[in-house]
């Protein structure tokens, strides 16, 4: 025995076989070696069925194993042991990633496995599943692949161990690799497929079949572009048009996005579909960086609403004061919700990996299915030749069949029968076997007519085969045919739309931030705030919506604010950007569209807003007048605070209207309701800091209050409408008189003062419902938000008023000195108050 560090000698029969090897030729000899087995056995697919070796072995293998569409589930821990074992001698984790990917259908167009459970989420963010907890089998469309490869229709080869055999490639009854597409890194070499349409491809392959000499732009005619699993846009497509001539180009994929409202008072961008392998999560992550980094502005909030029952969903919150189709472009800009796709469409043609074009990969695919096609017929034809071959030789034996029993019965053993009845009957060897191996019960006459029947039945298959393939024109009748079964079956509409241009001057023309303008904000009666996009009037004439009676309207700047004033004396603040906007063009902008004061102010039980404030600082101030006949003038004061009061209130007191004043020329008007007006110039009121109560507005008999506040200029042509009733009628219901007069007829009087009676009361009446003041036209709302024109003629300051036949809910005009005064007009949608 050798000692620890000593070196044994040699056994004496011991001779060395040194071989001098040059290094880098067994360098490249092995790289090149391992560079095959890389493209050939693993990265690359087939042109012919578009798989690679992975892919199609999980497929022959599933359906080796019968797990077709119409069975049930299985593990996919049994489907993976059994291609390991038998086809792929590679690691289960890659041929269970490959499983998945075939099942997934934001991944492939056509799925080709039909899973059941966790099998990742678009994008890659949420990993599968273990094999163990996730079932599989072939979907419909795999079938399709393997059909009739039992036909003799491809060639098969020996697994790694000889044991075992696999296809070389699958018949392929539909374009896989382009309705697929494929991606995959060889050594030196790798392959980036966009899918498409099943029907668009299908329909450009049976072009080619009957057109052979067909171009590039006559295929293009039918695929226009690729159809990606997850939708999209597709911005540019001369990249496509490269790909398709040469096997390489690129394009832009650009998310499906669209602004929409998604609460009352903000915009946003509703995302809803992702370009090819791109997922939420990934978009929601950068997004969220840009903003903590300052590089992108304009969001407010980002929320991922996806589920499996609406799908994707993605929702950016646009903060006011921008606009979003600028943030959109920035989105597009910035983020992964634009990617560019690569193609690069490598494949294996006769084992060798070529760059393929669209007509190149049709033209593969064609002459492999016709390939197919003409080794099924053959097949089928043989077996049809042999079936009829036995039929023959049964009949004959029908035809004799007494002798055949002699025959046998004088033989001394099967083999000396067999060989008499080839000799007698002129029968093959595997006719007389054939007959001797079938039983008594079927030589009776019924079987005779049966087999006559089969045997016309096999003739008449047998030249249907033999005339497809004697002629090329019908053997690519059948293959154009049965594609186009197909596509009628399996095509489904196209996903991604196809953009010439991408845009982006048209998105470079909107600025990202909404500017500074003039605009006016409008209350409505039943309470609804907008903006307007234009600082001019509203028209006076036109087309009128529901609703669209005005109670109040101030000048102000899209990035300003305004003051809601409330009936409690407060005043609450309210960013013009955060009001929805109307187009200037209507006539005038129906409040429908806009936003309701509860999403603005947080009122109290039975408090109300009256009016609205601004808050810019010029012109005379605020003007306010309450129940019990308070006024006050509020200069304009914008603290920095978000509501405050702008008048004490007594106890029980409320503030019935709030006005902007344009000039102290402006008479402010009390209407009560036992039918006494009030008008004086706002001049007599002095202007009071936010804490005052105010000074004496109107002097009130006893019992009465006030009902209607606010200014009219005395200078423009203005009317009073008074509407009498019933005080003890159930509101709503009341309809009255209504009376309109003519606003010069009301002499002005002192502050303070009780005013002149501006409605007499007929029996049955004993208050004033409801009153206002303002320009003509006269516009109201039924108690059903129907609008209305008051075409009620003029009458006596204090005479009463004309049967009313129709509750109203409103009414007004078109607010006073923002708007010119014109002639009242009546569309014929509208119906008169009379």
């Amino acid at each position: 025995m050798a000692r620890r560090g000593s070196t044994a000698p040699p056994p004496p029969d011991f001779e060395e076989n040194i071989v001098d090897v040059d290094v880098s030729e067994e360098m490249r000899g092995s790289f090149l070696e391992y560079a095959y087995s890389v493209i050939y056995s693993r990265a690359l697919p087939d042109a012919r069925d578009g798989l690679k070796p992975v892919q199609r072995r999980i497929l022959y293998s599933m359906n080796e194993m019968g797990l077709r569409p119409d069975r049930g589930h299985v593990k996919c821990a049994r489907v993976v042991g059994e291609v390991m074992g038998k086809l792929h001698p590679h690691g289960d984790s890659a041929i269970y990633d490959a499983m998945v990917r075939m099942a997934q259908p934001w991944a492939m167009r056509m799925p080709l496995v039909d899973g059941h459970g966790n099998f990742g989420s678009l994008g890659g963010d949420d990993m599968p599943a273990a094999m163990r907890y996730t079932e599989s089998r072939m979907s419909r469309e795999a079938m399709l692949l393997v059909g009739s490869i039992d036909e003799d229709t491809v060639d098969f080869r020996p697994n790694y161990d000889g044991q075992e055999n696999e296809p070389e490639v699958l018949p392929a009854a539909f374009p896989n690799l382009l309705v697929n597409g494929a991606s995959g890194i060889a050594v030196g070499m790798a392959t980036n497929m966009a899918p498409h349409n099943l029907g668009e491809v299908i329909a450009a392959a049976r072009y080619l079949l009957e057109h052979p000499e067909a171009t590039l732009e006559d295929l293009m005619q039918f695929v226009p572009g690729p159809d990606l699993p997850t939708g999209g846009l597709i911005v540019g497509l001369d990249g496509i048009r490269d790909a398709y001539a040469k096997g390489r180009g690129t394009f832009r994929t650009r998310a499906t996005a669209r602004i929409e409202n998604v609460t009352p008072r903000r915009k946003g961008i509703v995302v809803t579909e992702l370009p090819y392998g791109v997922g939420p999560e990934r978009v929601v992550a950068k997004i969220k960086d840009l903003v903590n980094a300052k590089k992108l502005a304009g969001i407010s909030d980002l929320k991922d609403l996806t589920d499996r029952s609406v799908g994707l969903r993605l929702v950016i919150e646009v903060k006011n004061g921008f606009n979003p189709e600028g943030v959109l472009a920035e989105l597009y800009r910035l983020t992964p919700m634009e990617e560019t796709f690569g193609i690069n469409n490598v494949a294996l043609v006769d084992g060798q990996p070529r760059t393929l074009g669209l007509r190149d990969l049709l033209q593969v695919y064609v002459d492999h299915r016709i390939e197919v096609v003409r080794r099924r017929s053959e097949f089928r034809r043989r077996k049809r030749q042999d079936r009829l071959h036995l039929v023959e030789g049964l009949l004959v034996a029908l035809l004799n069949i007494d002798e055949v029993i002699q025959v046998i019965r004088d033989s001394d053993d099967s083999a000396q029968a067999k060989q008499r009845l080839m000799q007698i009957f002129e029968l093959s060897e595997i006719q007389a076997q054939y007959i001797l191996d079938t039983p008594l019960r079927r030589l009776t006459r019924y079987d005779r007519l049966e087999l006559e029947k089969e045997s016309e039945q096999l003739a008449k298959e047998i030249a249907q085969l033999t005339a497809i393939l004697e002629s090329e024109r019908k053997l690519r009748g059948v293959v154009s045919k049965e594609l186009g079964q197909v596509a009628k079956e399996f095509s489904t509409p196209r996903r991604t739309v196809l953009l010439e241009s991408s845009g982006q001057a048209a998105a470079a023309a909107v600025p990202l931030e909404v500017p500074d303008e003039p605009c006016l904000v409008l209350m409505s009666s039943t309470g609804l705030l907008a903006r307007t996009t234009g600082p001019e009037p509203l028209p006076a004439e036109g087309a009128r919506s529901p609703h669209d009676v005005l109670t109040s309207v101030v000048r102000a700047t899209t990035r300003g604010e305004i003051g809601l004033v409330t009936s409690a004396g407060r005043l609450i603040k309210v960013e013009v950007l955060d009001l929805p906007a109307l187009p200037h063009s209507a006539s005038p902008p129906s409040l429908a569209g806009g936003a309701p004061l509860s999403e603005y102010a947080d009122l109290a039980d039975g408090e109300t807003v009256v009016g609205l404030a601004g808050l810019t600082g010029d012109g005379p101030g605020l003007a306010l007048g309450t129940e019990q006949g308070v006024v006050k003038r509020v200069a304009h004061d914008n603290p920095n605070r978000s509501e405050f009061e702008v008048i004490t209130l007594k106890e029980g007191d409320r503030v019935v209207g709030a006005v902007e004043l344009l000039s102290e020329e402006e008479d402010l008007v009390f209407i009560t309701n036992d039918a006494q007006l009030l008008r004086y110039s706002a001049a007599n009121v002095r202007p009071q800091g936010r804490p005052a109560g105010g000074m004496a507005g109107i002097k009130l008999s006893a019992g009465a209050r006030v009902i209607w506040f606010g200014a009219v200029d005395p200078g423009r042509q203005a009317r009073v409408v008074t509407i009498a009733g019933s005080s003890s009628a159930l509101p709503g219901t009341q309809t009255g008189a209504i009376k309109v007069a003519d606003y010069a007829d009301f002499p002005p009087k002192g502050r303070a003062t009780g005013g002149v009676r501006s409605h007499r009361f007929l029996k049955g009446e004993d208050t004033l419902l409801q009153a206002w003041a303002g320009p003509a036209p006269l516009r109201a709302v039924s108690s059903t938000g129907k609008p209305l024109e008051i075409t009620v003629e003029l009458g006596r300051r204090d005479g009463s008023g004309e049967k009313l036949t129709i509750p109203l809910s409103a009414i007004g005009g078109p607010i006073g000195p923002l708007t010119a005064a014109g002639p009242p007009s009546a569309p014929t949608e509208d119906q008169p108050a009379d």
